[in-house]
């Protein structure tokens, strides 16, 4: 009888938390690096939507988030990721963004190239070079669906050079060449920024530079720029995800523009869950 009482006891118990994982995990939100401007902006989304507020934001990278949305998605399991536009889990799966009535995440972004301060002067031909960088969402797409498949990014990157010699002309038009001098170019660890960064990388090398690629968290990668530790970047989201960076280094650095437009971010689903606004999400 003891024995039944217990089991009985245990099972109820049992049910209790396994109802309450389901609920969790059911309310959580995959986001990626703590530091990124899409992370402040879904924090805020979480009081600023009244469904949201027993809903939780998970930190951790953006590689991890993919990771967590592929398996999602082979199950056909809801899932809410943090995201953005370029990226290779749009050109692989069926996504939506929640459409954002409050504007929270701002509108469409726009990916830009910053320098340190002196870089046309020490080194005019990588100042033009970086300076008349500019491609599509599909260019960039394209080199970060074939990392993902298995490519090496530089190998990744010789290819989608390889097959669009028009547009690199245009990037080196004008350009003097160099002549082994070291050029260091610093990035966040995003695929978008992985699949830009090796790619005008390694045109500055094909253009006669002795080339370093340095990953780095947001904040540093920034503070690398306008402490002249590192010559440039071409990976800063404007004007929402690094806002608060440009504002604390941009007197620093030097903008040399838009590289890339029409970059989005927002919350992520997949197209089978039947939600298509923030406001949906229960």
């Amino acid at each position: 009888m003891e024995k039944k009482k217990f089991l009985v006891v245990f099972i109820f118990i049992l049910t209790l938390v396994l109802a309450s994982c389901g609920n969790r995990e059911s309310k959580e939100i995959i986001g990626i690096e703590p530091g990124a401007g899409v992370m402040q902006a879904t924090n805020k989304a979480l009081e600023e939507y009244e469904n949201l507020a027993d809903w939780k934001l998970i930190e951790s990278s953006s590689a991890a988030m993919a990771s967590e949305l592929e398996k999602a998605i082979k199950k056909e399991k809801p899932i809410v990721v943090t995201g953005w536009s370029p990226h290779w889990k749009f050109a692989k799966f069926d996504l939506k963004f929640l459409d954002d009535p409050k504007g929270i995440y701002g509108e469409a972004e726009s990916i830009e190239t910053f320098a340190r301060k002196g870089l046309k002067d020490d080194l005019p031909g990588a100042y033009t070079v970086l300076d008349n960088f500019y491609w599509e969402a599909s260019d960039m797409e394209e080199v970060m669906v074939a990392i993902h498949d298995g490519a090496d990014p530089e190998e990744a990157a010789e290819k989608w050079i390889e097959n669009n010699s028009d547009k690199v002309a245009k990037w080196v038009e004008g350009a003097e060449k160099g002549n082994g001098e070291k050029v260091t170019l610093v990035y966040v660890a995003w695929d978008t920024e992985i699949a830009s960064t090796h790619v005008i990388g390694k045109v500055l090398e094909n253009h006669g530079y002795d080339v370093v690629l340095r990953q780095l968290d947001a904040g540093p990668m920034f503070t690398a720029i306008a402490n002249g530790d590192a010559d440039a970047m071409v990976a800063a989201w404007l004007p929402l995800t690094h806002a608060s960076y440009l504002e604390e280094y941009g007197s620093q650095m030097e903008s040399l523009g838009v590289n890339l437009e029409g970059a989005k971010t927002g919350l992520v689903v997949p197209s089978y869950m039947d939600v298509n606004s923030i406001e949906d999400l229960k």
